[in-house]
């Protein structure tokens, strides 16, 4: 389900509007052992390991997130990213991983951290802490059972949470995840104005996209690009820190 962010979201994690200025810098800068490296990986068949295009100036990492799937798009999706050189931290729905477990399997096949986010996709603030309770609960099995591993990471739907909400993720071992940058896929944004939100990353930040938008897959590529030239790589999300951090 594929919906805007809650609006009264932490203020930590604000909602920020597209940039609409251009990186200098492109992907023909980096050193050719570099990208001869990635593109030799890709030529042969396997996909060019997390940040490897532009690794040799990974100076920092940013995570990656796409909320809401697995869904019949999440194929295509793996597929952009790992043609790209991308991992990235999928916030999965329970309903969505039990009615796709092979595509849950995919995502952990292709080198993706899977994570939870919510059973039914409710606004947790609006239920009851056994409800809360119960949503992430079934999900944590439901991604267990479809071969995800156990999230340790959780993202409330619409970024709506509160001291409950974190407190019921907290006593399932999950860390609360929302977002610096917001992609705006949800609402549409262009595959131009996505890749712009990713140009304003900075070490350690995180940036909301979904599984589902046609233009969010059209913009990989070039995010991959953008953070190569920036000297930024795909990382990983630290439970303890809640922070992009080497893979």
């Amino acid at each position: 389900m594929m919906t805007a962010p809650f609006q009264a979201r932490s203020s930590a994690h604000p909602s920020a509007r597209p940039s609409r200025r251009r990186s200098s810098r492109s992907l023909v800068a980096l050193p050719a052992a570099v990208v001869m490296a990635a593109v030799g990986a890709l030529t042969a068949g396997t996909a060019a390991p997390a940040g490897a295009v532009g690794a040799a100036a990974c100076n920092g990492y940013v995570g990656l997130t796409f909320d809401d799937g697995p869904t019949g798009n999440t194929s295509a999706l793996l597929n952009a990213l790992r043609q790209n050189g991308l991992r990235a931290t999928m916030f999965n729905t329970g309903q969505n991983a039990a009615a796709n477990p092979a595509q849950v399997r995919a995502q952990v096949s292709a080198g993706m951290w899977v994570a939870n986010h919510s059973y039914t996709h409710p606004y947790l603030t609006r239920l009851s802490t056994a409800q809360i309770d119960s949503e992430l609960a079934r999900t944590q099995q439901a991604v267990a059972n479809a071969g995800g591993g156990t999230p340790q990471l959780f993202r409330p739907p619409y970024g709506d949470t509160n001291a409950t909400v974190k407190s019921v993720a907290a006593r399932r071992g999950l860390t609360e995840i929302l977002w610096n940058v917001d992609s705006q896929d949800w609402n549409n944004a262009s595959a131009d104005a996505i890749v712009q939100s990713v140009g304003r990353l900075t070490n350690g930040q995180v940036i909301l996209m979904h599984d589902g938008p046609a233009n969010t897959r059209a913009a990989i590529p070039r995010i991959a690009q953008t953070l190569a030239a920036r000297g930024l790589c795909a990382g990983r999300i630290s439970p303890q820190t809640g922070r992009a951090v080497a893979p």
